[in-house]
């Protein structure tokens, strides 16, 4: 059998968006679409956004995150497929000392460089912050190479 731990890293490396489950004050769930960056050991997950925007003010009030990554073509109902969803925790991360970071996302997105740049971000000059999520659990469902038993829990990788 195929290590679900490294099919899982091969998939999420390749993803370019990520579906954010966010809480809001009530309690009720809250989804939004994210571009995001990806590192493993620890497992992470980055992504920019405006600290206005309704995702951000529910991490700030309640750190709790869940969410989803698919990176492959869908063409037929009925094909096998592969997906990840995950659990952590999320936060705004500071404006200044936050180099590493801004280079994860900026490694896979070159062109928000500009609006995450370090020094008009420290002098508090872009319209976005960078937020970073702690990955605390995966599901890999993959019905290519675990067609016998598709979900696959694979404990998160921490610092």
């Amino acid at each position: 059998m195929v290590d679900a731990r490294k099919i899982l890293e091969e998939y999420v490396s390749s993803a370019k968006a990520v579906q954010l489950a966010t809480l809001s004050p009530d309690g009720a769930p809250a989804m939004c679409n994210l571009w995001c960056a990806t590192a493993f050991a620890p497992d992470r997950l980055w992504f920019i956004s405006r600290p206005t925007r309704f995702h951000c003010v529910n991490i700030r009030s309640d750190a709790r995150v869940a969410g989803a990554l698919l990176a492959i073509e869908l063409a037929e109902l009925g094909q096998p497929v592969r997906g990840v969803s995950f659990t952590g925790v999320a936060r705004e991360l500071p404006t200044s000392d936050v180099d590493d970071d801004i280079a994860a996302y900026v490694g896979r997105w070159p062109s928000a460089a500009g609006a995450i740049d370090p020094a008009r971000l420290a002098a508090g000059e872009t319209h976005h912050r960078i937020y970073r999520v702690e990955v605390t659990g995966w599901v890999l469902y993959d019905e290519i190479d675990h067609a016998g038993g598709p979900r696959v829990e694979i404990p998160a990788e921490t610092a």
